[in-house]
């Protein structure tokens, strides 16, 4: 009797202990800390908002930079607008930038809904919303734009610890592969899309044989129609302008003049039909421009190229890339011979278009040394370029010393072009790549993640024409 007694208090005392180990056990799972909670205990962070999303966690943030990364003890700092799409922390995490500011609205790259995985994506330093008071422009280059993507990898690297890739369009795809270029050990792949590589600012011709053959005569022919007639018309669509500019508190003050911004504007026309839209698009171009009325005319000219861009007030949220494209990164000057003597200031230069206060002087070197880098050393980068995009007339090319990379073209795509819109073959090749670098194994060639309508929509960031 008393050996049952000890029986049943020493089971009462086990059950006892197991049952507090459990209870000890789900306290700490409980206590362990949330996602949020985790990212704002990285200094430097701050919370602007946090955004419902089905299946994520959406934050906007703030990460506090040093102006000058060769000096990052300053007391010169700015605020960063970064934003996290959180899937969970067993996923590989995707850097996305478009080179220009962020969309605080939840979206996901495609290189994101390939892996299924996070996303961070970061505004370009000196943007609007991430420009520090006052303004150090000469701060605002590829090294320091780089070393931003690199204490923001470092900082939430340990949240986010597995596979990390970055990717980029346009001006993105070219902060993609500058970043990998300065810090080539931060991202385990690159897919860059669209990337120019102005290689040579002074020598454009590769734009102007482009421009030459793209497409089919007949829709070159609509375009330069259309393109030349508002210059002959230059005198009643001028007026048509100040009227427009009147009417929506639009000055000209950097450009310099209206006419000059009308001029800019028409010059973007044929570049900016290719840039956006595809060869079916002709259809909706003037047959007859020289009988067309002035109305059709401004709505075409302002449909494609944006009679609002030239204007102080279009040019304001673009001086940080324009300043870039006339200090490193470069930028198209093309002839467009069909326009005779009709044009009074050619291709006008980025500094045109930045305010005159700002100095600005060109470093010819900084492209010719990404250039060279990507050819000898390029490592786990995908590029995707549109056959019928004008920027794609100067792209990355791999040389002998390019490790498991590769460079494809979309049949008749534009600046918009896609992993997605590759033929068949070399759309399961990129995407097995990507998954491959993003370190899920094996690596089926297809996504990971269902389409969705609302994520996954083009993050059409409406740039200005002729520029990335």
């Amino acid at each position: 009797m008393r050996k049952a007694l000890r029986w049943l208090l020493s089971l009462a005392v086990l059950i006892g202990t197991m049952t507090a180990t459990g209870a000890t056990a789900g306290a700490a799972t409980a206590a362990e800390p949330d996602i949020k909670d985790r990212i704002l205990a990285i200094p430097g962070i701050s919370l602007i908002e946090e955004k419902p999303y089905a299946g994520y966690r959406y934050f906007v943030l703030d990460f506090t930079q040093p102006v000058d990364h060769h000096n990052p003890y300053s007391r010169a700092t700015f605020k960063q607008r970064i934003t996290v799409l959180h899937k969970d922390t067993d996923r590989p995490t995707v850097m996305y930038t478009s080179g220009y500011d962020v969309s605080t609205n939840p979206s996901r790259s495609e290189p994101t809904q390939i892996v299924d995985g996070n996303q961070v994506s970061v505004e370009y330093r000196f943007f609007p919303e991430s420009r520090p008071t006052p303004t150090n422009w000469a701060k605002d280059d590829i090294w320091q734009a780089a070393s931003d993507q690199h204490a923001i990898f470092k900082a939430l690297k340990p949240v986010y610890a597995k596979n990390w890739l970055t990717t980029g369009g346009s001006k993105g795809g070219m902060t993609a592969t500058y970043y990998k270029r300065f810090y080539p050990r931060d991202m385990d792949g690159v897919v860059a899309y669209v990337a120019p590589d102005d290689v040579v600012n002074t020598e454009d011709s590769a734009y102007d044989r482009f421009l030459a053959n793209v497409g089919t005569k007949e829709c070159r022919d609509k375009l330069a129609g259309v393109q030349r007639e508002a210059l002959v018309r230059r005198g009643s669509l001028e007026k048509k302008y100040q009227q427009y500019a009147a009417d929506n508190g639009y000055t000209f003050t950097t450009v310099g003049s209206l006419d000059k911004a009308y001029e800019a504007v028409v010059l973007d026309y044929v570049w900016g039909f290719w840039q956006y839209h595809l060869l079916a698009e002709c259809s909706t171009i003037p047959a007859d421009a020289a009988h067309a009325t002035d109305q059709a005319i401004w709505d075409s000219i302002d449909t494609i190229s944006g009679f609002s861009f030239y204007t102080d007030q279009g040019l304001a949220p673009y001086t940080a890339y324009y300043y870039q494209a006339g200090t490193q990164l470069g930028s198209p000057t093309i002839k467009q011979p069909w326009l005779g003597k009709l044009s009074r200031y050619g291709y006008q230069p980025p500094r045109n278009f930045v305010p005159r206060d700002i100095p600005m002087r060109f470093q010819p070197w900084a492209m010719r040394d990404v250039d060279s880098w990507v050819k000898h050393h390029a490592d786990h980068m995908l590029y995707v370029y549109g056959q019928n995009d004008p920027w794609g007339a100067e792209r990355f090319s791999l040389g002998a010393g390019a490790r498991d990379s590769a460079v494809y073209t979309v049949a008749g795509g534009n600046h918009g072009s896609k992993v997605s819109m590759l033929a068949p073959d070399q759309k399961a090749s990129a995407t097995a790549s990507i998954l491959r670098w993003a370190g899920l194994n094996p690596a089926p060639a297809k996504p990971r993640a269902p389409f969705d309508t609302k994520l996954d929509a083009p993050q059409l960031t409406r740039e200005p024409s002729l520029r990335p």
